[in-house]
């Protein structure tokens, strides 16, 4: 059995591993002569353009537009009603959820959902059903024996 020696001198990149580098504007005869590559007149052809970013030819662009569309609206946003800690210590209730407010006359209708804040002190139990509590306000109605449901 024969051994063959291989030698650096011997190693080549495998068949299709490379290509010919690409020679720009050295005449019609490699392929990228005339208009190097650039296609035919027009700004972006020139040496040294530089195009401002997010240049959209003269129209106004879109980042400039944006502004004045001003923003974003919900088709249907929830409208919270929001109530403190120290709104409800002045109630006689021992429940309290959105109906019972709007009951008392505090939110008329067009209010969704609850909100509770935390602005202030509660000495009794109470159960307060609400769509969202404020991390104050769920601690001082469970440190005062009542109970903070989210609905």
């Amino acid at each position: 059995m024969e051994t063959t020696e291989i030698r650096l001198e011997d190693l080549r990149p495998a068949e299709g591993a490379t290509k010919k580098r690409k020679r720009v504007g050295r005449g019609r005869a490699s392929g990228h002569g005339k208009t190097s590559t650039r296609g035919h007149n027009g700004e972006g052809q020139r040496s040294g353009c530089s195009r401002k970013i997010g240049f959209e030819g003269g129209q106004m662009p879109g980042y400039r537009k944006t502004p004045k569309l001003d923003g974003f609206r919900s088709l249907n946003p929830i409208v919270f009603a929001e109530i403190n800690i120290s709104k409800i210590a002045e109630m006689k209730e021992d429940e309290i959820d959105l109906d019972v407010l709007k009951a008392k006359g505090l939110y008329g209708k067009k209010y969704d959902e609850l909100r509770i804040l935390g602005n202030g002190e509660l000495t009794r139990k109470v159960t307060v059903k609400a769509r969202h509590f404020t991390k104050s306000a769920k601690e001082k109605i469970e440190a005062a024996g009542g109970k903070a449901l989210l609905v």
